[in-house]
């Protein structure tokens, strides 16, 4: 039976026996074709080829993962968008991921309150989903005159949406989808891409 090689280890195996052979076709020696060869991976474990998180252009990303926790994140070299290059926000990915100051918890303020306290995402998630539907409810436009005419208009001018870079392309979608179908206008995004 054949050994099998993943992808990678083609694309390895055969980048380097064309680099060897162009240098011994250039008269450079084998000394030279070695020198540039990649040493042993310092940071070991199971590879997981993800994408970025910050923005549409969806750069390849290999995750590193030993123990069941992340150990690095680096550009992909095999995605055929970005070939192994990150921006400054893809490179620190592994900050965002594993940070000690990463808040894991909902914060809360109550009204005329001098601090914040740790509650429950449920909770949070409720509390949003309330004050959204009582603002829409109360400033919910059906109809306005335009002109002389009386239109439908079906819409809320007192909420407004903003997304930023942190928000995968999907999330974004269906965010502005829900927003529009509760009759937002003002529906903004950081990520202009």
């Amino acid at each position: 039976m054949a050994p099998t090689i993943s992808r990678r280890q083609f694309l390895r195996l055969s980048a380097g026996t064309i680099g060897v052979v162009a240098a011994e076709m250039a008269g450079l020696g084998l000394s030279t074709a070695y020198a540039r060869t990649p040493g042993q991976r310092i940071k070991q474990g199971k590879e997981v080829p993800s994408v970025c998180p910050y923005c549409a252009v969806g750069c390849g990303q290999i995750v590193t993962v030993a123990d069941g926790k992340i150990i690095d994140i680096q550009g992909n070299y095999d995605s055929p968008i970005n070939v192994g290059t990150l921006c400054p926000k893809g490179a620190a990915t592994y900050q965002l991921a594993v940070n000690p100051h990463r808040w894991t918890k909902a914060k809360y303020r109550a009204p005329f309150s001098d601090h914040w306290e740790d509650i429950d995402l449920e909770e949070a998630m409720d509390k949003i989903a309330e004050r959204f539907k009582k603002t829409r409810d109360e400033n919910f436009i059906e109809k306005a005159t335009i002109g002389d005419a009386e239109k439908t208009v079906n819409q809320v001018l007192a909420i407004a949406s903003l997304g930023g870079a942190t928000i995968d392309d999907e999330w974004n979608y269906i965010h502005q989808k829900l927003m529009r179908a509760a009759g937002l206008v003002s529906i903004e995004n950081q990520a202009r891409i």
